[in-house]
């Protein structure tokens, strides 16, 4: 695969991060890299201030540095920025943050060579896992701390991460046959001044979140053939009539699969209409499913931007917030709260299947009931999850605290509202797992007249999880059911009804 500062996308990214795909810079973009670094050379010959090249760096930009110190200015500010702290970021996430740097460093305005980007491209080809802290960075002035940990590991001074263990770069790139990288007169800023570790973080989580709502849609389905809804209010030309993109394509969706199942058919001719968190699924669910097409655009306009700074154009140098993360914190933080909702409205489903006097069934989808408790504290552990999202959904772009004496008077929080979904997302999965288990247990006591998709997700469920005859520690259940959902058999099945939602 090529990258050429143009034309990256979230399928692309997601071949490279998984290790199927190795990258290379395409000629053209080659021939800007190289263009722009000599236009760079040109301009600091005279000796004209520019800045993080021969100043120092924030409030201390006034400070003239010597051309000879010029090196050792890149070096300084990649070791005093690796300030990061917490737990290392995933493997995938940092694969992205490499993918997403190289590229927007290819358009060709930065002033580095095309050393500096080959070498990204060799860590990432090479499967190498430098160590990149999860916290640490504002959001402004680029991600500051998690890009100098990451330019840290490629210079062979900071640390990579081997079978789960952090290691000294160096030691790990001898081993694998890497040399370290020299940095060049405006690397180092070039490096860091970005908003990549937003961005590519941000990049993971909408590829799960696109994810999410596929799988959402499918333990839906199961839930409402198994409380007997009607598919009334699905019917295409009344969705239509409100000119919302995903509702009408997840309504659609979910018609095509109800059509199929004789026990909703029924249900048709008997029923008025049903409850919110059946009636107005299409109506959230496609929402959620605009605002994560919504992210992704914002992101995929962010991983194909130059957004560091100065910005060198020809002769001419400019200084320009362009790494300043509001954007994609903006962005983050609707998906935080879009994410929230699906949590919200399949816990109340939950709650409605497990409620006797609702579902028609037995209470807490057991048997012998008073005896056993069966799934009544399952629908307890998704309401704690949906406590914590909402805890999590505040708004981190909302919050800005100045660094650098004022110099950096307002920045984004975007690292922060990235990294948080990840939370979220991780708590959305686990109440869709216990959607299906539910769904699935709630099927069972009630066997007859399902749609064939609904049966065919019951049926590969249950090659893991047993009927729950009598109570047994669901936990268990719910971590199958996450493997379950990971599987590529399930995710097929899912992909024939809801393949346009990944």
């Amino acid at each position: 695969m090529q990258i050429d500062g143009e034309n990256l996308g979230l399928e692309m990214l997601e071949k490279v991060i998984k290790k199927e795909e190795k990258v290379t810079i395409s000629g053209e973009a080659k021939e800007r890299v190289i263009r722009s670094r000599n236009s760079l050379m040109k301009l600091i010959a005279p000796g004209a201030p520019i800045y993080g090249v021969n100043t120092g760096f924030g409030s201390l930009l006034n400070t003239k540095i010597d051309r000879d110190d010029s090196q050792k200015l890149q070096l300084n500010l990649i070791r005093s920025h690796s300030s990061g702290f917490g737990k290392p970021l995933s493997e995938e996430k940092v694969r992205a943050i490499m993918l997403v740097r190289a590229n927007s460093l290819s358009r060709g305005y930065s002033g580095v060579s095309l050393e500096l980007i080959e070498k990204i491209l060799e860590v990432l080809n090479r499967g190498l896992d430098p160590f990149v802290p999860e916290f640490g960075s504002v959001g402004a002035s680029g991600d500051l701390a998690p890009l100098a940990h990451l330019c840290l590991a490629i210079i062979g001074e900071g640390e990579m991460i081997e079978k789960n263990e952090r290691k000294p770069s160096l030691e790990v790139m001898k081993s694998k046959g890497v040399d370290p990288y020299i940095l060049k007169e405006k690397e180092a800023i070039s490096f860091i001044n970005g908003t990549s570790a937003i961005t590519g973080i941000g990049a993971v989580e909408v590829i799960r979140a696109k994810q999410d709502i596929a799988m959402a849609s499918a333990s839906f389905s199961m839930a409402f053939e198994s409380l007997r809804g009607t598919r009334k209010a699905f019917t295409p030309w009344a969705l239509s009539t409100r000119k919302q993109f995903g509702q009408s394509l997840i309504g659609a969706k979910l018609y095509s699969v109800f059509s199929e199942s004789p026990r909703v058919v029924e249900q048709d001719k008997l029923k008025i209409q049903d409850a919110y968190s059946l009636r107005c699924t299409p109506q959230v669910y496609g929402a959620v499913y605009d605002t994560i097409s919504y992210v992704e655009s914002v992101l995929v306009s962010e991983m194909n931007s130059t957004t560091d700074n100065p910005l060198i154009n020809d002769d001419e140098y400019i200084s320009c917030g362009n790494f300043h993360g509001e954007p994609v914190a903006f962005a983050c933080d609707f998906l935080a709260i879009a994410l929230t909702d699906l949590g919200n409205i399949i816990e109340r489903r939950l709650a409605r299947i497990t409620d006797s006097s609702l579902s028609g069934l037995e209470p807490f989808l057991v048997r012998n009931s008073g005896l056993n408790s069966g799934f009544m504290i399952g629908q307890y552990a998704a309401a704690a999850l949906c406590n914590r999202n909402k805890i999590l959904a505040y708004p981190g772009s909302a919050d800005s605290i100045p660094t650098c004496a004022n110099q950096e008077d307002h920045v984004s929080m975007g690292t922060n509202a990235a990294n948080k979904l990840t939370e979220i997302n991780d708590n959305i999965h686990r109440i869709i797992a216990t959607e299906f288990v539910m769904a699935a247990q709630a099927m069972d006591l009630s066997p007859n007249g399902y749609s064939p998709f609904s049966a065919r997700l019951k049926e590969k469920i249950r090659e893991r999880i047993e009927f729950l005859h009598s109570d047994r520690p669901i936990y268990r259940d719910m971590d199958k059911m996450e493997s379950v959902m990971e599987s590529d058999d399930f995710i097929e099945i899912v992909k024939e009804k809801f393949h346009t939602l990944f």
